[in-house]
């Protein structure tokens, strides 16, 4: 049996804390990101909406109307590509910087709990041999499986960020030659 010691109990507090206080410093710092991209596309779309306004004024007849919609188009396609692209980004460091604290905790508790099963299994009675042998392999299986999944997790992760940044591109380019061809 493990006994924990009060200085033991309060040492896992402690880096419970911390680890907490770490991921809301880094949640915080995605919503502080989140809010920047949100303002500037604000203030961008302020600024377009007032110059569009003004060149929708000084239109002389329908053709130079449908000349400057076509000329509107790309612009806003592209920003809205470039917009879309900034929100992934900090979706996906923020994803990363949270993924990496829960792995690095699970590491540690996964260590933390083979230490404790070993000191169990020394201190088992006579006869449990093969209980502590079937239990070691399963927890080894265990193990196993958890980083299997981890790492098809992170190859996921890989090909997403592929596809959104290809994605990205294609869309630009066909906005640029939905443009060229009006």
């Amino acid at each position: 049996m493990m006994n924990l010691t009060p200085e033991q109990i309060v040492a896992a507090n402690k880096s419970n804390l911390e680890t907490l206080v770490g991921l809301t410093s880094k949640a915080f710092a995605g919503v502080e990101q989140l809010i920047e991209l949100n303002m500037a596309a604000a203030k961008s779309t302020l600024s377009d909406s007032h110059s569009n306004a003004q060149a929708v004024m000084s239109v002389k007849d329908a053709q130079d109307l449908l000349s400057m919609q076509a000329s509107m188009f790309q612009p806003l396609a592209e920003k809205m590509v470039i917009y879309n692209r900034h929100l992934y980004e900090i979706a996906t460091t923020s994803g990363q910087d949270v993924g990496s604290v829960v792995q690095e905790q699970f590491a540690k508790s996964q260590q933390l709990y083979q230490d404790m099963f070993e000191n169990m299994a020394k201190n088992a009675p006579a006869g449990s041999e093969s209980a502590v042998a079937a239990f070691r392999t399963a927890v080894s299986a265990g193990t196993s499986a958890l980083e299997s999944v981890q790492k098809a997790v992170k190859q996921a992760t890989d090909m997403v960020d592929s596809n959104v940044k290809t994605m990205s591109a294609n869309a630009m380019g066909a906005g640029k030659s939905a443009t060229k061809k009006k």
